[in-house]
């Protein structure tokens, strides 16, 4: 512990600034989301099995819902445009524009040089936990994904359905490409129904046990044609731990919804990102 100068707490005092304000984002229309969610109608249904993941695809201007059955759950969720995977889900920039966790309203914004929305929150069951008193909320955009890398890291294992390595089979199974090819295109990912936040005194990130229970759902809007991965992480809740086959785990379900003919009127998918990518030359 180095010795604080005599200007400390001055130091500490100084209040934060927001780093990307966002009253300028484009905004979604939820009225418009609503109606037309409220007459469609389920044309698709998977499931991810416990500590195992599932695959699904969802057009542009359908929905996709994700729901605990049988217990509570915690599910790693990746999406890619579903004609290009370079463009993907990007957790860090949807935390920086939204926060630490996300609900109804918020989007799931796309990876450089695209960063458009690709998911819209339409809603979220679990919206009323709010920010417990430990810093704890839902949904979280912090976390990276359990996976093998880390725990062969830290307790010398070989873990194999850990929430990286359910992705990856999930999209070599859905794409036809090997594992091998498969792997660079996971990503980090939305902690769909996780509690998490960071410790105050040691600035960690924690988990604890999951408000979800069987029936709670997060809806989403495809804002773009999306090809989706769900693990069913082998924490279960994650109220002790995870990769191991330790924890009570159970399935997650995702139902892709589609909307009357109409329902969204003249709507359009959002252009990619407009910076011209001169990059100063």
């Amino acid at each position: 512990m180095t010795k604080p100068p005599p200007d400390a707490e001055a130091r500490r005092a100084v209040p934060p600034v927001i780093c990307y304000p966002n009253d300028s984002l484009p905004q979604p229309d939820l009225g418009l989301y609503g109606q037309a969610l409220a007459g469609a109608e389920v044309t698709d249904t998977v499931l991810a099995p416990p500590r195992d993941a599932c695959a699904f695809r969802v057009p542009a201007g359908s929905f996709f819902r994700i729901t605990s059955v049988d217990g509570p759950q915690v599910g790693d969720l990746n999406l890619w445009n579903a004609q290009d995977l370079t463009e993907r889900f990007y957790s860090g920039k949807t935390r920086a524009l939204h926060g630490t966790h996300v609900t109804t309203g918020e989007r799931l914004w796309s990876s450089f040089p695209h960063l458009r929305p690709m998911a819209t929150i339409v809603e979220d069951t679990l919206g009323w936990y709010g920010i417990d008193g430990f810093g704890g909320s839902v949904h979280d955009v912090i976390g990276t994904r359990c996976d093998p890398y880390t725990g062969n890291l830290l307790a010398d294992s070989q873990y194999h359905h850990c929430c990286h390595s359910n992705l990856v089979r999930a999209l070599a199974d859905a794409t036809g490409m090997t594992l091998k090819e498969a792997e660079p295109h996971v990503h980090d990912v939305l902690n769909v129904f996780m509690c998490t936040g960071f410790t105050r005194d040691t600035g960690q990130y924690f988990m604890k046990a999951s408000p979800v229970r069987p029936g709670d759902h997060l809806t989403l809007f495809a804002e773009i044609d999306l090809l989706g991965a769900l693990s069913a992480c082998p924490g279960g809740d994650c109220s002790s731990e995870h990769s191991s086959d330790t924890a009570a785990c159970f399935p997650l379900k995702v139902e892709v919804l589609t909307p009357e003919a109409g329902a969204l009127s003249d709507w359009q998918s959002p252009q990619r990102n407009g910076y011209d990518g001169s990059h100063g030359r």
